[in-house]
């Protein structure tokens, strides 16, 4: 339910411990324009932040400023939450090699590389949170991992644990031209039909893997044998993790919805290039769809279609809808111009702001911690020097739980900002027929 700000909002009870790398100490912002995305708009609003969590937020002069707090004056400015990419490439990742169309074992975790500058263009984009995934070209080419931006030398300093310990993120999928190979007659399909079929098998062997583990119950002598892709697709016909699913054409997104009401799952539905074609099928299905919103389609037959319109089609019907970079097809740098360019194509304004914050974390089943600015929930956002939506606008400051992670006025971080030599240093541009 979204937050009136008829009162101040504070948060009464004591905070979690903030992740190691969040900053300790309490600072406040005062003076913005503030797209809480919880509620109204505010005018010359103050944010109040410690040990990584949103304490407070609200109207100017209604926001009690704790004594000894760091104040940052951002007169002029905007303040929004950190922005929330569900479908991106960066970090050099790799997924399943040519030995087989489906290797649900395979994980993003092992072959991403933290130092590529891609990650830090994303932070120069008011990127916080990120989907990173394995390519379009196996009919499941691996595991995906949910990344918090937070800045680090390792994996692990971007890793986001969940309340049961595991690692968070999603299953990768696709269907269409990307995974077909036109001789047929391998491991990989020839056809449509094949593809579904083939993914068809490999859920049933995953019910038929999660039934003996039941069936052994405590009895070790009756377990099968510990089966890593089995593992990770039981974990989604469990709903404990979320198949992101590479979809284009209008009749490849139906196979999808027919796949996940056989074998009762919600996915995510990746590009939907033609889910305009099926908006009312989409929504009534519960799935949540993740697109692309460029100004230059091209690049494949199956995205001949493509449109702006896309958002606000599904908007009418009822859908979820967040918006992705897809990085390289757009720039992490210019996620905010997705917003923007739906509205154009005549989804509101509302909607297209939601689109890159909270119905992303939703998507991600993060929205408990991000997405939106409000007591208790990560300190995650973003400071605009404008309107988020006019072209004019530049990110100038980007924060992940409290800690600022890109400055425009550092010389080191504008670098990634604008472009220049070793801005995209160590980068590997993504081929979806490869990968």
């Amino acid at each position: 339910m979204l937050l009136r700000y008829s009162a101040v909002l504070t948060l009464a009870a004591s905070l979690a411990a903030a992740p190691a790398l969040a900053q300790s100490s309490t600072r406040v912002f005062t003076n913005a324009r503030i797209l809480s995305i919880a509620g109204a708009p505010l005018d010359r609003g103050t944010l109040v932040v410690r040990d990584g969590k949103i304490v407070s937020v609200g109207p100017g002069g209604s926001v009690q400023v704790p004594r000894g707090a760091e104040t940052h004056d951002l007169s002029g400015k905007v303040v929004m939450p950190g922005l929330v990419d569900t479908h991106s490439h960066i970090g050099g990742v790799a997924g399943g090699d040519g030995s087989a169309p489906l290797q649900p074992d395979v994980r993003v975790l092992d072959s991403l590389d933290v130092r590529s500058t891609g990650l830090r263009r994303a932070q120069a984009g008011g990127i916080t949170t990120v989907n990173v995934m394995p390519g379009s070209g196996h009919l499941l080419s691996g595991q995906t991992l949910y990344l918090k931006l937070r800045g680090g030398t390792t994996v692990d300093d971007f890793l986001i644990t969940l309340s049961d310990g595991r690692i968070a993120g999603g299953l990768k999928m696709a269907n269409g031209t990307n995974s077909i190979r036109s001789s047929g007659g391998g491991p990989f399909p020839g056809t449509r039909a094949k593809s579904a079929a083939l993914a068809r098998e490999q859920f049933v062997k995953a019910l038929e893997y999660r039934d003996r583990i039941r069936k052994a119950g405590d009895d070790a002598e009756k377990r099968p044998a510990r089966d890593l892709g089995m593992e990770s697709l039981v974990e989604v016909l469990d709903g404990t993790r979320t198949v992101h699913f590479h979809t284009h054409r209008h009749d490849d997104i139906l196979t999808v919805l027919r796949l996940a009401r056989e074998f009762s799952f919600t996915p995510v539905l990746q590009h939907v290039t033609e889910g305009w074609k099926v908006a009312d099928e989409i929504a009534r299905s519960g799935a949540g769809s993740s697109i692309i919103v460029i100004d230059s389609p091209g690049g494949k037959l199956e995205a001949v279609d493509l449109t702006m319109r896309t958002g606000a089609v599904l908007e009418k019907a009822g859908a979820l809808v967040a918006f992705h970079t897809d990085d390289w097809i757009t720039d992490s740098r210019l996620f905010l111009r997705a917003a923007a360019l739906a509205v154009r194509g005549g989804m509101s304004r509302e909607k297209a702001l939601e689109a890159v914050t909270i119905n992303g974390a939703r998507l991600l089943k993060l929205d408990d911690r991000i997405g939106s600015l409000a007591p208790g929930k990560d300190a995650d956002f973003v400071v605009l020097s404008g309107d988020p939506l006019s072209v004019y606008t530049r990110v100038e400051q980007t924060w992940v739980e409290g800690r600022k992670v890109f400055d425009l006025s550092d010389p080191k971080d504008r670098l990634y900002a604008v472009g220049g030599y070793g801005a995209t240093r160590g980068e590997t541009m993504h081929a979806h027929e490869e990968e």
